[in-house]
Protein backbone atom coordinates (compact mmCIF):
# COMPACT_ATOMS: atom_id res chain seq x y z
CA UNK A 1 0.00 0.00 0.00
CA UNK A 2 1.42 3.35 -0.99
CA UNK A 3 0.47 6.98 0.00
CA UNK A 4 -1.66 7.52 -3.43
CA UNK A 5 -3.83 4.44 -2.18
CA UNK A 6 -5.06 7.27 0.72
CA UNK A 7 -5.04 9.95 -1.30
CA UNK A 8 -6.33 8.25 -3.92
CA UNK A 9 -9.56 7.21 -2.31
CA UNK A 10 -9.87 10.87 -1.40
CA UNK A 11 -9.73 12.63 -4.42
CA UNK A 12 -12.24 10.07 -6.03
CA UNK A 13 -14.71 10.87 -2.99
CA UNK A 14 -14.41 14.63 -3.03
CA UNK A 15 -14.94 14.54 -7.26
CA UNK A 16 -18.00 12.08 -6.99
CA UNK A 17 -19.21 14.77 -4.08
CA UNK A 18 -18.52 17.45 -6.10
CA UNK A 19 -20.22 15.90 -9.06
CA UNK A 20 -23.42 15.36 -7.37
CA UNK A 21 -23.34 18.87 -6.07
CA UNK A 22 -22.96 20.10 -9.69
CA UNK A 23 -25.73 17.61 -11.21
CA UNK A 24 -28.21 19.27 -8.05
CA UNK A 25 -26.96 22.65 -9.09
CA UNK A 26 -27.74 22.53 -12.72
CA UNK A 27 -30.73 20.02 -12.62
CA UNK A 28 -32.97 22.42 -14.50
CA UNK A 29 -30.83 23.15 -17.09
CA UNK A 30 -31.00 19.20 -18.10
CA UNK A 31 -34.46 18.64 -18.33
CA UNK A 32 -35.15 19.21 -21.83
CA UNK A 33 -38.31 21.57 -22.37
CA UNK A 34 -41.36 19.42 -24.01
CA UNK A 35 -42.57 22.98 -26.17
CA UNK A 36 -39.89 25.62 -27.21
CA UNK A 37 -42.50 28.19 -26.06
CA UNK A 38 -45.40 28.06 -23.50
CA UNK A 39 -47.56 30.30 -22.97
CA UNK A 40 -49.41 31.46 -19.93
CA UNK A 41 -52.14 29.80 -18.51
CA UNK A 42 -55.37 31.45 -19.77
CA UNK A 43 -57.56 30.75 -16.78
CA UNK A 44 -56.29 34.13 -15.01
CA UNK A 45 -56.75 35.88 -18.49
CA UNK A 46 -60.27 34.98 -18.59
CA UNK A 47 -61.00 36.18 -15.56
CA UNK A 48 -59.71 39.37 -16.15
CA UNK A 49 -61.40 39.54 -19.24
CA UNK A 50 -64.97 39.14 -17.44
CA UNK A 51 -64.14 41.74 -15.03
CA UNK A 52 -62.95 44.08 -17.82
CA UNK A 53 -66.53 43.61 -19.32
CA UNK A 54 -68.28 43.91 -16.17
CA UNK A 55 -66.47 47.02 -15.40
CA UNK A 56 -66.93 48.41 -19.02
CA UNK A 57 -70.67 48.02 -18.77
CA UNK A 58 -70.77 49.80 -14.79
CA UNK A 59 -69.20 52.75 -16.43
CA UNK A 60 -71.88 52.68 -19.52
CA UNK A 61 -74.51 52.66 -16.70
CA UNK A 62 -73.09 55.43 -15.00
CA UNK A 63 -72.27 57.49 -18.21
CA UNK A 64 -75.93 56.69 -19.52
CA UNK A 65 -77.07 57.73 -15.72
CA UNK A 66 -75.32 61.32 -16.32
CA UNK A 67 -73.45 60.27 -13.06
CA UNK A 68 -70.14 60.77 -14.94
CA UNK A 69 -69.29 63.17 -18.26
CA UNK A 70 -67.77 61.75 -21.88
CA UNK A 71 -64.31 62.92 -20.76
CA UNK A 72 -64.20 60.67 -17.75
CA UNK A 73 -65.55 57.77 -19.43
CA UNK A 74 -63.04 57.59 -22.00
CA UNK A 75 -60.21 58.02 -19.35
CA UNK A 76 -61.22 55.29 -17.28
CA UNK A 77 -62.43 53.19 -20.20
CA UNK A 78 -58.99 53.50 -21.90
CA UNK A 79 -57.31 52.94 -18.42
CA UNK A 80 -59.40 49.25 -18.31
CA UNK A 81 -57.85 48.25 -22.05
CA UNK A 82 -54.47 49.04 -20.90
CA UNK A 83 -54.98 46.91 -17.82
CA UNK A 84 -56.58 44.11 -19.79
CA UNK A 85 -53.90 44.45 -22.38
CA UNK A 86 -51.34 43.70 -19.65
CA UNK A 87 -52.81 40.85 -18.33
CA UNK A 88 -52.64 39.12 -22.28
CA UNK A 89 -49.07 39.41 -22.29
CA UNK A 90 -47.48 36.25 -22.41
CA UNK A 91 -43.98 35.32 -20.28
CA UNK A 92 -40.83 33.85 -22.13
CA UNK A 93 -39.91 30.57 -20.77
CA UNK A 94 -36.05 29.68 -19.74
CA UNK A 95 -33.83 29.28 -22.29
CA UNK A 96 -32.66 26.42 -22.34
CA UNK A 97 -28.03 26.19 -22.28
CA UNK A 98 -26.69 24.53 -25.17
CA UNK A 99 -24.07 21.07 -24.36
CA UNK A 100 -21.11 23.71 -24.10
CA UNK A 101 -22.58 25.32 -21.33
CA UNK A 102 -23.86 22.22 -19.21
CA UNK A 103 -20.12 20.87 -19.76
CA UNK A 104 -18.34 24.19 -18.60
CA UNK A 105 -20.57 23.65 -15.55
CA UNK A 106 -20.12 20.43 -14.78
CA UNK A 107 -15.81 20.82 -15.55
CA UNK A 108 -15.40 23.73 -13.33
CA UNK A 109 -17.20 23.25 -10.15
CA UNK A 110 -15.14 20.29 -9.31
CA UNK A 111 -11.74 22.11 -10.63
CA UNK A 112 -12.95 24.79 -8.54
CA UNK A 113 -13.61 23.49 -5.24
CA UNK A 114 -10.44 21.41 -5.55
CA UNK A 115 -8.53 24.46 -5.90
CA UNK A 116 -10.34 26.04 -2.99
CA UNK A 117 -9.45 23.22 -1.06
CA UNK A 118 -5.96 23.17 -1.74
CA UNK A 119 -5.08 26.76 -1.41
CA UNK A 120 -7.29 28.05 1.86
CA UNK A 121 -5.32 26.44 3.54
CA UNK A 122 -1.48 24.16 3.52
CA UNK A 123 -2.31 20.45 3.76
CA UNK A 124 0.91 19.32 4.01
CA UNK A 125 0.12 17.71 7.32
CA UNK A 126 -2.84 15.82 5.98
CA UNK A 127 -0.91 14.04 3.16
CA UNK A 128 2.46 13.68 5.90
CA UNK A 129 -0.38 11.84 8.43
CA UNK A 130 -1.70 9.83 5.14
CA UNK A 131 1.87 8.87 4.56
CA UNK A 132 2.02 7.48 8.18
CA UNK A 133 -0.61 5.58 7.95
CA UNK A 134 0.11 3.96 4.90
CA UNK A 135 3.89 3.14 5.90
CA UNK A 136 3.38 2.24 9.15
CA UNK A 137 0.01 2.05 10.31
CA UNK A 138 -0.14 -1.88 10.29
CA UNK A 139 3.02 -1.72 12.79
CA UNK A 140 1.07 1.01 15.03
CA UNK A 141 -1.91 -1.47 15.20
CA UNK A 142 0.26 -4.74 16.13
CA UNK A 143 2.43 -2.45 18.59
CA UNK A 144 -1.06 -0.87 20.51
CA UNK A 145 -2.51 -4.51 20.67
CA UNK A 146 0.56 -6.08 21.72
CA UNK A 147 0.98 -8.24 18.92
CA UNK A 148 4.74 -7.06 18.80
CA UNK A 149 6.81 -5.61 21.29
CA UNK A 150 9.44 -3.78 19.13
CA UNK A 151 8.60 -2.46 16.23
CA UNK A 152 10.92 -3.35 12.85
CA UNK A 153 13.54 -1.38 11.98
CA UNK A 154 12.62 0.47 9.06
CA UNK A 155 9.18 1.12 10.19
CA UNK A 156 11.87 3.87 12.87
CA UNK A 157 13.32 4.94 10.35
CA UNK A 158 11.04 8.44 10.95
CA UNK A 159 10.36 8.08 14.77
CA UNK A 160 7.27 11.19 14.22
CA UNK A 161 5.51 8.87 11.24
CA UNK A 162 5.09 5.75 13.77
CA UNK A 163 4.06 8.12 16.80
CA UNK A 164 1.23 9.90 14.65
CA UNK A 165 0.03 6.69 13.58
CA UNK A 166 -0.16 5.56 16.81
CA UNK A 167 -2.07 8.35 18.19
CA UNK A 168 -4.18 8.23 15.15
CA UNK A 169 -5.02 4.48 15.70
CA UNK A 170 -5.34 5.25 19.81
CA UNK A 171 -8.49 8.13 18.91
CA UNK A 172 -9.67 5.55 15.87
CA UNK A 173 -10.54 3.20 19.13
CA UNK A 174 -10.72 5.22 22.10
CA UNK A 175 -12.79 2.24 24.12
CA UNK A 176 -9.94 0.56 23.78
CA UNK A 177 -8.42 1.30 27.34
CA UNK A 178 -4.95 -1.48 26.35
CA UNK A 179 -4.31 1.19 23.19
CA UNK A 180 -4.18 4.12 25.81
CA UNK A 181 -1.89 1.65 28.04
CA UNK A 182 0.12 1.16 25.99
CA UNK A 183 0.33 4.67 23.92
CA UNK A 184 1.35 6.10 27.49
CA UNK A 185 4.30 4.01 27.80
CA UNK A 186 5.64 5.32 24.31
CA UNK A 187 5.36 8.51 25.91
CA UNK A 188 6.52 7.80 29.20
CA UNK A 189 9.91 6.64 26.81
CA UNK A 190 10.23 9.56 25.03
CA UNK A 191 10.02 11.55 28.51
CA UNK A 192 6.43 13.32 27.74
CA UNK A 193 5.26 13.05 31.11
CA UNK A 194 2.06 15.09 30.71
CA UNK A 195 1.25 13.13 27.64
CA UNK A 196 1.43 9.94 29.09
CA UNK A 197 -0.10 11.60 31.71
CA UNK A 198 -3.40 12.10 29.81
CA UNK A 199 -3.17 9.19 28.31
CA UNK A 200 -3.21 7.33 31.70
CA UNK A 201 -5.92 8.83 32.69
CA UNK A 202 -8.51 7.92 29.40
CA UNK A 203 -7.22 4.33 30.33
CA UNK A 204 -8.14 4.30 33.49
CA UNK A 205 -11.44 5.80 33.17
CA UNK A 206 -12.42 3.14 30.53
CA UNK A 207 -10.77 0.50 32.75
CA UNK A 208 -11.10 1.94 36.68
CA UNK A 209 -11.25 -1.70 38.58
CA UNK A 210 -7.80 -2.61 36.59
CA UNK A 211 -5.37 -2.37 39.40
CA UNK A 212 -2.44 -2.21 37.20
CA UNK A 213 -3.72 0.74 35.00
CA UNK A 214 -4.68 2.51 38.55
CA UNK A 215 -1.17 1.61 40.11
CA UNK A 216 0.54 3.07 37.19
CA UNK A 217 -1.16 6.20 36.97
CA UNK A 218 -1.51 6.71 40.50
CA UNK A 219 2.57 6.66 40.40
CA UNK A 220 3.08 8.55 37.37
CA UNK A 221 1.17 11.46 38.72
CA UNK A 222 2.80 11.18 42.21
CA UNK A 223 6.47 11.35 40.69
CA UNK A 224 4.63 14.20 38.16
CA UNK A 225 3.71 16.09 41.01
CA UNK A 226 6.81 16.07 42.45
CA UNK A 227 6.27 13.58 44.97
CA UNK A 228 2.89 15.13 46.24
CA UNK A 229 -0.78 13.48 46.83
CA UNK A 230 -2.96 15.51 44.82
CA UNK A 231 -6.75 15.17 45.62
CA UNK A 232 -7.23 13.06 42.15
CA UNK A 233 -4.17 10.58 43.02
CA UNK A 234 -4.99 10.29 46.73
CA UNK A 235 -8.49 9.19 45.67
CA UNK A 236 -7.11 6.92 43.15
CA UNK A 237 -5.02 5.04 45.64
CA UNK A 238 -7.51 4.84 48.13
CA UNK A 239 -9.88 2.70 45.77
CA UNK A 240 -7.16 0.06 45.29
CA UNK A 241 -6.75 -0.08 48.78
CA UNK A 242 -10.62 -0.18 49.11
CA UNK A 243 -10.41 -3.08 47.02
CA UNK A 244 -7.33 -4.87 47.56
CA UNK A 245 -6.18 -3.75 51.52
CA UNK A 246 -3.25 -5.29 51.29
CA UNK A 247 -1.85 -3.83 47.99
CA UNK A 248 2.05 -2.80 48.51
CA UNK A 249 2.73 -0.53 45.95
CA UNK A 250 -0.51 2.06 46.86
CA UNK A 251 0.48 1.51 50.20
CA UNK A 252 4.48 3.07 49.61
CA UNK A 253 2.68 5.62 47.77
CA UNK A 254 0.57 6.59 49.97
CA UNK A 255 3.12 6.57 53.22
CA UNK A 256 5.53 8.48 50.87
CA UNK A 257 2.96 10.77 50.18
CA UNK A 258 2.13 11.67 53.86
CA UNK A 259 5.46 12.02 54.47
CA UNK A 260 5.75 14.77 51.93
CA UNK A 261 2.34 16.24 53.06
CA UNK A 262 4.07 16.48 56.83
CA UNK A 263 1.25 14.34 57.74
CA UNK A 264 4.24 11.94 59.34
CA UNK A 265 2.08 9.72 61.53
CA UNK A 266 -0.15 8.68 59.08
CA UNK A 267 2.89 7.58 57.09
CA UNK A 268 4.21 5.82 60.06
CA UNK A 269 1.24 4.27 59.75
CA UNK A 270 0.96 3.09 56.20
CA UNK A 271 5.13 1.77 56.71
CA UNK A 272 3.62 -0.12 60.02
CA UNK A 273 1.45 -1.77 57.51
CA UNK A 274 3.25 -3.05 54.91
CA UNK A 275 6.05 -3.76 57.20
CA UNK A 276 3.36 -5.96 58.95
CA UNK A 277 2.32 -7.38 55.44
CA UNK A 278 5.71 -7.99 54.06
CA UNK A 279 6.67 -9.98 57.67
CA UNK A 280 3.78 -12.00 56.83
CA UNK A 281 4.95 -13.56 53.71
CA UNK A 282 6.95 -16.64 53.58
CA UNK A 283 11.25 -16.08 52.80
CA UNK A 284 13.80 -13.72 53.26
CA UNK A 285 12.19 -10.35 52.83
CA UNK A 286 15.19 -8.58 55.08
CA UNK A 287 16.43 -6.01 52.43
CA UNK A 288 12.72 -4.77 51.96
CA UNK A 289 12.68 -4.99 55.33
CA UNK A 290 15.52 -2.78 56.03
CA UNK A 291 14.28 -0.06 53.63
CA UNK A 292 11.00 0.57 55.28
CA UNK A 293 13.25 0.83 58.63
CA UNK A 294 15.05 3.45 57.21
CA UNK A 295 12.41 5.19 56.13
CA UNK A 296 10.68 5.23 59.10
CA UNK A 297 13.73 6.90 60.54
CA UNK A 298 13.95 9.26 57.74
CA UNK A 299 9.71 10.29 58.24
CA UNK A 300 11.07 10.21 62.73
CA UNK A 301 14.15 13.03 61.29
CA UNK A 302 11.09 14.97 59.00
CA UNK A 303 8.85 15.08 62.15
CA UNK A 304 11.08 16.83 64.21
CA UNK A 305 12.53 18.76 61.96
CA UNK A 306 8.92 20.15 60.97
CA UNK A 307 8.46 20.59 65.04
CA UNK A 308 11.25 22.78 65.14
CA UNK A 309 9.70 25.46 61.84
CA UNK A 310 7.49 27.71 61.98
CA UNK A 311 3.47 27.26 61.64
CA UNK A 312 1.83 30.03 59.32
CA UNK A 313 -1.77 30.82 59.32
CA UNK A 314 -2.61 32.53 55.63
CA UNK A 315 -5.88 34.15 55.83
CA UNK A 316 -7.83 35.53 52.57
CA UNK A 317 -9.59 38.77 52.58
CA UNK A 318 -13.25 38.78 52.00
CA UNK A 319 -12.88 41.24 49.52
CA UNK A 320 -10.17 39.55 47.22
CA UNK A 321 -11.97 35.98 46.91
CA UNK A 322 -13.77 37.00 43.98
CA UNK A 323 -10.32 37.12 42.09
CA UNK A 324 -8.87 34.12 42.99
CA UNK A 325 -8.97 31.48 40.13
CA UNK A 326 -9.43 27.69 40.11
CA UNK A 327 -5.60 27.76 38.75
CA UNK A 328 -3.90 29.73 41.09
CA UNK A 329 -1.15 29.20 43.06
CA UNK A 330 -0.24 29.79 46.66
CA UNK A 331 3.08 30.68 47.76
CA UNK A 332 4.77 31.17 51.09
CA UNK A 333 8.29 31.21 51.82
CA UNK A 334 10.56 32.48 54.79
CA UNK A 335 12.95 35.02 54.02
CA UNK A 336 15.40 37.56 55.35
CA UNK A 337 13.58 40.92 55.48
CA UNK A 338 16.37 42.42 53.42
CA UNK A 339 16.13 40.03 50.38
CA UNK A 340 17.78 37.20 48.93
CA UNK A 341 16.20 33.57 48.11
CA UNK A 342 14.00 32.61 50.88
CA UNK A 343 15.10 29.95 53.71
CA UNK A 344 12.38 27.50 53.34
CA UNK A 345 9.13 28.30 50.79
CA UNK A 346 6.11 26.10 49.85
CA UNK A 347 3.86 26.07 46.38
CA UNK A 348 0.76 25.27 46.77
CA UNK A 349 -2.62 24.82 44.35
CA UNK A 350 -5.26 27.02 45.48
CA UNK A 351 -7.58 24.00 46.26
CA UNK A 352 -5.25 23.87 49.89
CA UNK A 353 -7.15 26.80 51.03
CA UNK A 354 -10.32 26.56 52.95
CA UNK A 355 -13.03 28.98 53.19
CA UNK A 356 -10.02 31.62 52.83
CA UNK A 357 -7.34 30.06 55.27
CA UNK A 358 -5.13 27.58 55.14
CA UNK A 359 -2.01 26.59 57.79
CA UNK A 360 0.97 25.61 56.26
CA UNK A 361 4.45 24.31 57.76
CA UNK A 362 7.71 25.60 56.98
CA UNK A 363 11.23 24.16 58.16
CA UNK A 364 14.35 23.09 56.91
CA UNK A 365 12.71 20.46 55.23
CA UNK A 366 11.56 22.45 52.45
CA UNK A 367 14.57 24.68 52.28
CA UNK A 368 15.43 25.96 48.36
CA UNK A 369 19.51 25.13 48.78
CA UNK A 370 20.88 22.48 51.78
CA UNK A 371 23.22 25.24 52.99
CA UNK A 372 20.77 28.15 53.15
CA UNK A 373 18.15 26.05 55.57
CA UNK A 374 16.00 28.04 58.54
CA UNK A 375 18.48 26.01 60.90
CA UNK A 376 21.33 28.05 59.88
CA UNK A 377 19.52 31.37 59.28
CA UNK A 378 17.95 31.25 63.52
CA UNK A 379 21.85 30.28 64.33
CA UNK A 380 23.48 33.18 62.65
CA UNK A 381 20.31 35.77 64.41
CA UNK A 382 18.94 36.64 60.89
CA UNK A 383 15.80 39.04 60.81
CA UNK A 384 13.01 37.20 58.98
CA UNK A 385 9.85 38.18 57.17
CA UNK A 386 7.30 35.67 56.09
CA UNK A 387 5.38 36.72 52.69
CA UNK A 388 2.57 35.18 51.21
CA UNK A 389 1.53 35.29 47.43
CA UNK A 390 -1.34 34.10 44.76
CA UNK A 391 -0.07 34.09 41.88
CA UNK A 392 -2.02 33.85 38.77
CA UNK A 393 0.55 32.57 36.27
CA UNK A 394 1.90 30.37 38.99
CA UNK A 395 5.31 31.51 38.47
CA UNK A 396 7.12 32.36 41.51
CA UNK A 397 8.45 35.99 40.55
CA UNK A 398 5.45 38.60 41.45
CA UNK A 399 3.39 40.00 38.67
CA UNK A 400 0.90 42.30 37.68
CA UNK A 401 -2.94 41.45 39.49
CA UNK A 402 -1.67 38.91 41.85
CA UNK A 403 -2.61 38.82 45.65
CA UNK A 404 -0.43 39.81 48.14
CA UNK A 405 0.12 40.92 51.85
CA UNK A 406 2.58 42.94 53.49
CA UNK A 407 5.66 40.26 54.70
CA UNK A 408 5.18 39.71 58.58
CA UNK A 409 8.64 39.76 60.75
CA UNK A 410 9.15 37.23 62.98
CA UNK A 411 11.80 36.62 66.25
CA UNK A 412 14.47 34.10 65.34
CA UNK A 413 12.60 31.45 67.48
CA UNK A 414 9.21 32.23 66.85
CA UNK A 415 7.12 29.31 65.84
CA UNK A 416 4.13 30.87 64.51
CA UNK A 417 3.02 33.13 62.19
CA UNK A 418 -0.45 35.21 60.40
CA UNK A 419 -0.20 36.65 57.19
CA UNK A 420 -3.10 38.09 55.47
CA UNK A 421 -3.48 38.45 51.98
CA UNK A 422 -5.53 41.87 51.47
CA UNK A 423 -4.08 43.60 48.57
CA UNK A 424 -3.87 42.97 44.67
CA UNK A 425 -0.18 44.07 42.78
CA UNK A 426 -1.04 46.89 40.32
Amino acid sequence: MTIFSTIGLFIALSLLMALVLAMIAIVPWLRAPRTHSKSVDNQLLDINVAVFRERLAELKTDKDSGIIDDNHYDNQKLELERQLLDAQREVAPMVTPGIKSRLIIMVWVPVLAAMAYLMVGNRTPVFELWAAEDKVGQVADDLLTGKIDQPPAWAIEDGNQLISAMQTNVYRHADDYNRWMRLSELFLSLEATDSALEALSRAYRLSPDNEEIATTYAQISFFANKGQLDANTRRVLEDVLAKNPAHEGAQMLMAMGEARASNFDQAQGWIKRLRDSISAKPGDHTQALSSLDELSANVTVQKQQASEGVEVTVKIDASLLPLVRPDDVLFVAIRDVNGGPPFAAKRLPITAIKQGEVVISLSDLDAMMPERTLGSARSDKVQLAVIARISHSGTASAESGDLSGNPVVISADQTQANVEINQQIP
